[in-house]
């Protein structure tokens, strides 16, 4: 586990002099003082690597283990968009922009997880796969509204972004229950 750190700690320092696609196996070995096949004894190539070290810095990000024992409401959504807008902000001069899709999908699936299995929790007696597609709905959406924030809102913090949206999440677009 020591080796597996330091070759990802290596890698994310690497990624914060050089841009993703200028990154070499080599660079890495060097920088971690560790030979290429330890390299590949913990990762199968570097594309490996991109998406094993990214999720395990969204994982702490998202700080997963606080949602083990949350509800899935209004403050555990705040909170989830605000650390995928910081995690986002992160990488912004670190990775290519050719590498925006594994981005994408490591966020995405990280946040289906995280919300099956809040959503899991809370309603037990549910039908698993409803569960599922609700969770991916949710993944996506809160994925894409962080994109729309960083797009268009630099000028307003992502809690006061998710502020706005969070009526509409609550109430449903018809405002039913206000």
């Amino acid at each position: 586990m020591r080796t597996r750190k330091l070759i990802m700690d290596s890698f994310i320092d690497l990624s914060g002099k050089k841009e993703f696609k200028d990154i070499t196996v080599k660079d890495i070995t060097t920088e971690a003082m560790i030979n290429r096949a330890t390299f590949y004894y913990h990762f199968e190539d570097i594309y490996d690597l991109l998406h094993k070290a990214l999720s395990e810095v969204l994982f702490v990000n998202l700080n997963c283990e606080s949602y083990k024992n949350s509800e899935l409401n209004i403050d555990t959504l705040s909170r989830i968009f605000i650390a995928i807008t910081d995690f986002q902000a992160e990488l912004s001069n670190r990775c290519h922009r050719g590498y925006e899709d594994t981005i994408a999908r490591i966020i995405r699936v990280q946040l289906e997880i995280i919300f099956f299995n809040l959503l899991v929790r809370q309603h037990p007696n549910e039908v698993k796969e409803g569960l599922k597609h609700t969770a991916t709905m949710l993944s996506w959406g809160l994925y894409g509204a962080s994109i729309s924030w960083r797009r268009n809102n630099d000028y307003v913090s992502p809690g006061e972004f998710i502020k706005t949206v969070i009526p509409y999440v609550q109430y449903g677009v018809l405002g039913n229950s206000r």
